[in-house]
C-alpha cells in the first residue's frame, strides 16, 4: 500500500512539474508575442501624393514606371477642350534598391528638365516592441534644365546692351532636400508634413525669359533665391479602392510677386498593379524644383488644371 501511495505521489508531483513548465513556456511565448513589432503599412497608397512625394517607398526589386500629365488651364473653354488640347508630361522610372531605399530618374517636358532622386526611409510607424508614432523619409533630388543650353544670348540687367554668354551645367541645376514626416491615424485617414529646402541655381526671370550678368557677382539680380517651404498632404480612404487626397506647399519668407503657393486636390483609384491618380491643381510642373518656387497661377476657376498620374509596377528583382 505504501509503495502504491509513493508511486501516486511521485506521479502527481511529476505531472504538476510538467504542467508548471508548460505554463511557464506558454506565458513566455505570450510575453514574447506582445513584444513583436507591428509596422504600419499603406500610410499612402503610392510613393507620390499628387505633385510631391509621400512617406512611402516602393519595395525591393520593384520598378515603378510612372507617367504624369498636366493639361493647360480650363479657362481655354470649349476651344481648348477645357485645357485638354495642351499638356506637359513627365516620364519617370523609380526602383527599390531595398525596402527602405529607392532611386529614380525622369524627364519632364516642362522646361525640358531631367531629374534624379534618392529617397531613404529613416523611421517607420510601429507599435509593440518598437513604439514609433510616425514614419519619416528623406528625399534628395537634382533637376537639370536642358532648355537653357540652347540660349547663349542674354540681356544685360544694367542696360549695357547684349552679351553672349552660355549657361554652365551648374547654372542649370536645382537641388531639393526634403524631410517627409507622416502618420496613419486610422485605416482611413493619413497626414504628413514636408519641410523643404530648394537650392536654386537656375538664373531665370520666368520660364521663357533669361537674364544673366557675368560682370557683377557672376550673375545679376535675376538669380532666384533659395526657397524654404512647408508642405502638408492628406489621404482619406472612402472605399476599398478609392481615396481622396490633398496637397499644399506654403513658401516661407518673401516670394516673387507672380509666384503663388501650389494647391492640389485629387482622387486615387487602385486597379490591381495600377494606381490611377486624377487631380486638379494650379501647378503646371511635376517636380518639387518648379512646383514649389515657380507656380505662377492662382488656384481659381480660370487657372485650375486637370492632370493625372499613372503608375505601373513590375517585379524585376528576386522576389521572396
Amino acid at each position: 500500500m505504501k509503495k502504491i501511495l509513493l508511486v501516486g505521489v511521485l506521479f502527481i508531483a511529476t505531472a504538476l512539474k510538467l504542467f508548471a513548465q508548460d505554463s511557464t513556456d506558454i506565458m513566455s511565448k505570450l510575453e514574447k508575442d506582445t513584444k513583436k513589432t507591428d509596422y504600419t503599412t499603406a500610410t499612402f497608397k503610392s510613393s507620390r501624393v499628387i505633385n510631391g512625394h509621400s512617406v512611402e517607398n516602393i519595395g525591393k526589386g520593384v520598378l515603378d514606371v510612372r507617367i504624369l500629365h498636366r493639361f493647360t488651364p480650363i479657362s481655354g473653354g470649349a476651344y481648348q477642350l477645357l485645357g485638354l488640347d495642351g499638356a506637359y508630361m513627365r516620364l519617370g522610372f523609380d526602383y527599390g534598391i531595398t525596402n527602405n531605399i529607392m532611386v529614380g530618374i525622369g524627364h519632364t517636358t516642362y522646361a525640358k528638365t531631367y531629374d534624379g532622386l534618392i529617397k531613404i526611409k529613416l523611421l517607420r510607424q510601429s507599435t509593440g516592441a518598437v513604439n514609433m508614432p510616425v514614419t519619416m523619409s528623406f528625399l534628395s533630388t537634382i533637376n537639370i534644365r536642358s532648355d537653357l543650353a540652347r540660349y547663349d544670348t542674354f540681356r544685360n540687367v544694367f542696360g549695357q546692351g547684349y552679351r553672349r554668354v552660355h549657361p554652365t551645367f551648374g547654372d542649370r541645376t536645382t537641388f531639393v532636400e526634403q524631410l517627409i514626416i507622416g502618420r496613419k491615424f486610422s485605416n482611413r485617414f493619413s497626414l504628413q508634413f514636408m519641410p523643404t529646402y530648394i537650392i536654386n541655381h537656375n538664373k531665370v526671370d520666368s520660364v521663357n525669359k533669361y537674364t544673366v550678368d557675368r560682370d557683377s557677382l557672376r550673375y545679376g539680380p535675376s538669380k532666384r533665391k533659395n526657397t524654404f517651404a512647408l508642405g502638408i498632404a492628406t489621404r482619406l480612404k472612402v472605399s476599398k479602392r478609392i481615396s481622396l487626397t490633398a496637397e499644399y506647399y506654403y513658401q516661407l519668407g518673401d516670394q516673387p510677386y507672380n509666384v503663388h503657393n501650389a494647391l492640389s486636390f485629387g482622387i486615387d483609384i487602385e486597379t490591381g498593379g495600377h494606381v490611377f491618380q486624377m487631380h486638379f491643381t494650379n501647378a503646371a510642373a511635376m517636380t518639387e524644383s518648379f512646383v514649389i518656387p515657380a507656380t505662377t497661377d492662382k488656384f481659381n476657376g480660370k487657372n485650375i488644371r486637370f492632370g493625372f498620374n499613372l503608375s505601373r509596377v513590375f517585379n524585376i528583382g528576386k522576389h521572396h
